[in-house]
């Protein structure tokens, strides 16, 4: 009983955090700007991770091309961790270092977007892939921890959820993903 209670009592007080930073309404409203901006302009949205993260895109990229709170139109977004064949391949012939580079090379265009998330900051792949977006034109952003990583120069938008612990900061990533799609969704398909 005292792990659910202290669990329950962490994620609580992270989830306080994150909505009382000052920050967070600026970078999540910068987020959802950048991605309308290149939904907009025909682009699309990449989105990577590891583990947790890796399903995180999934679901991030399934509200963008499925719906989330209301009936709309789909928008292009994909989850770079899905296709087992090109991971594979990838990883056999290049090394999991670059399963996520070599699909940003092969699928991102200038002025699309990748979401790159990693609770550490420290992935090398994503690393990798948001050099990759870098010299291909794609404007990244990024979601980690409380962690003071790499990713930052990398990201033109960086969120860091307020914890070091991996599960808390992925409600935080999930909970920042579900707001960053409502504003893309109210932008692009305006209510009545």
């Amino acid at each position: 009983m005292d792990f659910i209670a202290d669990f329950l009592a962490e994620s609580a007080d992270a989830l306080a955090a994150f909505r009382t930073d000052p920050a967070t309404p600026g970078v999540l409203t910068a987020m959802a700007d950048t991605i309308t901006e290149a939904l907009r302009a025909g682009r699309k949205l990449l989105i990577a991770g590891n583990g947790g993260s890796a399903a995180d895109a999934q679901h991030i990229a399934g509200e963008f091309v499925s719906r989330l709170f209301f009936d709309r139109a789909p928008l292009p977004a994909l989850a770079l961790t899905v296709d087992s064949s090109v991971l594979t391949a990838v990883g056999n012939d290049y090394g999991f270092l670059n399963v996520f580079e070599r699909q940003v090379l092969g699928l991102g265009q200038q002025g699309d977007v990748f979401l790159s998330i990693s609770t550490s900051g420290t992935s090398p792949n994503i690393l990798r892939a948001l050099e990759a977006a870098g010299s291909r034109g794609l404007v990244s952003i990024g979601f980690t921890g409380s962690n003071n990583g790499p990713m930052a120069p990398l990201c033109r938008h960086l969120l860091r959820a307020p914890s070091a612990k991996t599960a808390v900061i992925q409600q935080i990533h999930i909970t920042a993903a579900h707001i960053v799609c409502g504003l893309v969704e109210r932008a692009m398909f305006p209510p009545p």
